[in-house]
């Protein structure tokens, strides 16, 4: 199953507490043994439970790709450690003001985007650990680029006030095609209610059923 629906902590913004790439899943300690196979099975890639920042906020705390992983400079010794060993992909620090990174990052496999103004220290990071192209950009006017969209190898899913001039930018800089769409009834910041990869995604549990079907189709999941 390419799209699945689910809540954690009864919250259905489970895109702030997971972070997936093409080869692994991070999850919260505590999350169900049942809850944690549909993730898996639905994304198709191994989960492992871990923390950041001693927080399950791992979708907010965590920017990577299939190269390497950005935690802030809040995470622990301990936690770097663990996440290195499990997934098998290098982790670099940032050691900067700001801890929110995959609300401030939108991030693929060939390009990333920040906001205006970014510190260049993370850009120079992300540029040289995860071996992108970083571009500067807002969505629908929004300077921070990771809370309001959601990007695998085959799509992006934006907010839907992207305007057209933005979705162009979008999909130059990526090289995919993009859409826009919300989640969890009506809510524009998908990044917060998705959790995805190429190979599917799991959304907020108050996700319709159209918007899930909008979702699947800008992620390029429905064939």
């Amino acid at each position: 199953m390419s799209i699945s629906r689910l809540s954690l902590y009864g919250n259905p913004n489970i895109g702030a507490f997971t972070f997936s790439t093409d080869s692994f899943l991070l999850v919260p300690p505590d999350i169900p043994d049942g809850t944690l196979k549909e993730f898996s099975e639905t994304l198709g890639v191994p989960a492992y439970r871990t923390t950041v920042s001693g927080s399950v906020l791992l979708g907010i705390f965590t920017i990577g790709n299939s190269r390497g992983i950005i935690l802030p400079g809040t995470a622990t010794d301990t936690e770097i450690q663990q996440i290195e060993q499990m997934t098998s992909v290098p982790v670099a620090v940032y050691e900067g003001k700001v801890n929110a990174l995959g609300n401030m990052v939108l991030l693929g496999e060939r390009a990333a985007m920040v906001g205006r103004g970014a510190d260049k220290r993370l850009v120079d990071l992300i540029r040289s650990h995860l071996r992108v192209e970083v571009y500067e950009g807002s969505i629908a006017g929004i300077n921070m680029p990771g809370v309001c969209a959601v990007s695998n190898k085959k799509g992006i899913v934006s907010h839907p006030l992207t305007s057209e001039a933005e979705l162009n930018s979008l999909s130059k800089i990526f090289n995919i095609p993009v859409d826009v769409s919300t989640v969890n009834c009506g809510s524009p910041y998908l990044r917060v209610g998705i959790t995805a990869n190429s190979y599917g995604a799991v959304v907020g549990q108050e996700t319709t059923g159209p918007e899930m079907a909008r979702i699947e189709s800008s992620l390029g999941l429905t064939g």
